[in-house]
C-alpha cells in the first residue's frame, strides 16, 4: 500500500509540474467577473456599453465604456441634477407648484397624462415622477422649467462629462418616431436619440452624486433618496440581495433597455451602468441579461 501511495503521489507531482498550466498566472477575481459579464452579453444579440466601479476599492470594469450611446430615459438623471442646481441658486424651490395644462401631457410612460387639467404638482412631485415612473410629461415640464436642454448640457460640460448630452424634450422624440415609417428603421438610423452618454461618463455622474459632489451634499442625498424609490426593478436589482439599488432605467424595447445605478451597503458603493442598443430579440431576454449582470456584480462585491 505504501509503495502504491508513494508512486501515486510521485505521478501526481509530475503531472502538475509538467502541465501546460503549471506556472501560468491565473486570472484575477476581477478579470473573472469581467469574463462572466462578457459571457452574459454574448447570450443576446445587442451592442453593449458597460461601466462598473467600486468607489471604496477603485476596482473598475469597462466594456465599450467610452462610446456615446442612446440613453433614452437615463438622460433624466442629468436633468434632475440641473433642476437641483437651479434650486440651490434660489431660482425656484422644491415646494413650488406648477399647474397642469393639457399641452403639458406627453405619451409613453408616466401618470401625469392621466390627471385632470388644473392639477397642482410641486417641483419635487415632478422630479419624483420623472425618476421613479419615468414620467415623460414631468420630464418636459422640468425641461421647460430649467430653460431647455442647453442648461443641462452646460452643467455636464462643467463637470467634464463631455459625452452626456440632452438632445431634446420627449415631445421631440415622439414626434420624430411618429414621422418614421418603421420603429426598427428609426432606431437603426439613430438620427434622433433621446439623450447621449457613454457608460463611463454616466457612471462618473453617479459617482459624483454618491460622494455628495453633485450640486451639494444635501442635493446629492435628496437625488439618491428619490432614485431609491424606483418602481421598475426588472433589470439591475432583480436578483440582487444585500444592497439597496437607487437606479434609473431607459427604454425603447426591444431595441434598448438601459439601466444605471448604485449598489449601496454600509461598506460598499458600486457604480453600475449598462447601456445597450440594436437588440432585435425578445425584450424580456434583454432585461434578464442585465439582471444577471447585476447579480454577478452583487455577488462579487458582496463576498469580497
Amino acid at each position: 500500500m505504501r509503495k502504491i501511495s508513494f508512486r501515486f503521489a510521485l505521478l501526481l507531482i509530475l503531472f502538475i509540474t509538467q502541465s501546460p498550466l503549471a506556472g501560468q498566472q491565473q486570472p484575477s477575481p476581477l478579470a473573472r467577473l469581467q469574463s462572466n459579464i462578457e459571457r452574459i452579453t454574448r447570450s443576446v444579440n445587442a451592442r453593449w456599453g458597460i461601466y462598473i466601479k467600486c468607489v471604496e476599492t477603485g476596482e473598475e470594469i469597462a466594456i465599450n465604456a467610452d462610446e456615446a450611446m442612446d440613453t433614452m430615459s437615463v438622460i433624466k438623471i442629468p436633468l434632475m441634477v440641473e433642476v437641483f442646481r437651479q434650486i440651490e441658486e434660489g431660482k425656484f424651490a422644491l415646494t413650488d407648484r406648477v399647474t397642469l395644462k393639457d399641452t403639458d401631457k406627453r405619451p409613453g410612460t408616466g401618470v401625469i397624462r392621466s390627471l385632470d387639467v388644473g392639477a397642482q404638482l410641486t417641483i419635487k412631485d415632478l422630479i419624483t415622477l420623472m425618476i421613479i415612473v419615468s414620467d415623460n410629461s414631468a420630464t418636459d415640464m422640468l425641461f421647460e422649467k430649467v430653460g431647455g436642454v442647453d442648461a443641462v448640457n452646460k452643467l455636464m460640460q462643467s463637470y467634464g462629462l463631455s459625452t452626456i448630452k440632452a438632445t431634446g424634450a420627449t415631445d421631440v422624440w415622439f414626434k420624430a418616431l411618429r414621422a418614421s415609417s418603421d420603429a426598427l428603421k428609426f432606431h437603426m438610423e439613430a438620427k434622433t436619440p433621446f439623450g447621449l452618454s457613454s457608460a463611463k461618463d454616466m457612471g462618473r455622474l453617479l459617482e459624483k452624486i454618491q460622494k455628495g459632489e453633485a450640486v451639494s451634499k444635501k442635493a446629492s442625498e435628496q437625488m439618491l433618496e428619490i432614485m431609491r424609490g424606483q418602481v421598475y426593478n426588472t433589470r439591475l436589482p432583480k436578483y440582487v440581495t444585500g444592497f439597496r439599488v437607487p437606479h434609473k432605467t431607459g427604454d425603447f424595447l426591444p431595441y434598448i433597455g438601459n439601466d444605471v445605478g448604485i449598489f449601496e451597503r454600509q461598506d460598499r458603493h458600486v457604480i453600475v451602468c449598462v447601456f445597450d442598443a440594436r437588440h432585435t430579440g425578445i425584450g424580456a431576454n434583454l432585461e434578464d441579461a442585465i439582471a444577471r449582470i447585476g447579480e454577478q456584480v452583487a455577488n462579487y462585491f458582496g463576498y469580497r
